[in-house]
């Protein structure tokens, strides 16, 4: 995963759909994916699907917000998924057709498996709850990557100040909503985020002043939401 991917994908259950907005518009634009990466998107359908499966009636009742903002997120990544398939190339389409119906598989195995295993809600929340905890976690955790950067550099070059802000606000109003509902595990993931977000924060703060000033400038949106493929795992 790039420095790029892992400041891409915002953790869940608050929906990150709307910010890809920018770089699909160049994608449209130049009727090309060129070198970006379709990966974070496809995480994030994923999250996005487990915690629309946490919030329903069967599973946890009264958890009408944690599903109507994921679904909105699951619908915006699937419309950002389709317009990359359209306009990539025959081997990003077969990336994107395998990954999209392994995670189709591997959500219907494991939503069929605790469904028929465990019939009270108590047990589902638990099962649902650590899935969700743990995609979160590692979403949340992926910024880890330019904080070390950061701190090698003495540089916030590669550390967009608002995407921080936003995660650590994101954190922030669903700690509090978990607080409201006594929902543990909205509460431990997105403790965490907050806590990763005012460490980004705080880090900013401390290089902002020893980062050269042509570097400090805001990555192109299209920088932020999707990285050039610099690896192996390219499209």
């Amino acid at each position: 995963m790039t420095v790029g991917q892992g400041m891409a994908m915002v953790a869940k259950p608050w929906p990150i759909g709307g910010k890809g907005f920018p770089t699909f518009y160049r994608i449209i634009k130049s009727k090309s994916v060129g070198e970006f990466k379709v990966d974070p998107y496809l995480a994030t359908v994923l999250n996005c699907t487990f915690w629309v499966i946490y919030g329903l009636p069967f599973v946890r009742p009264d958890s009408i917000l944690v599903v109507t903002i994921n679904g909105v997120g699951l619908v915006l990544e699937l419309i950002y998924v389709c317009i990359f398939f359209f306009y990539a190339p025959n081997k990003g389409r077969k990336k994107v057709i395998y990954w999209l119906g392994g995670e189709i598989i591997f959500i219907a195995a494991v939503s069929l498996v605790i469904l028929l295993v465990f019939h009270d809600h108590k047990r589902r929340i638990l099962a649902f709850g650590i899935i969700c905890d743990v995609f979160n976690i590692i979403m949340y955790s992926s910024p880890l990557t330019i904080m070390k950067k950061v701190i090698t550099t003495k540089s916030v070059k590669y550390m967009p100040f608002y995407l921080s802000l936003a995660n650590f606000l994101n954190g922030c109003v669903w700690t509090a909503y978990a607080l409201i509902k006594f929902d543990i595990f909205i509460l431990v993931s997105n403790g965490l985020g907050a806590l990763s977000g005012a460490v980004q924060l705080i880090l900013y703060g401390c290089y902002f002043r020893s980062t050269p000033r042509d570097e400090v400038i805001e990555p192109k949106a299209s920088q932020i939401q999707l990285s050039v493929s610099d690896g192996p795992d390219g499209v």
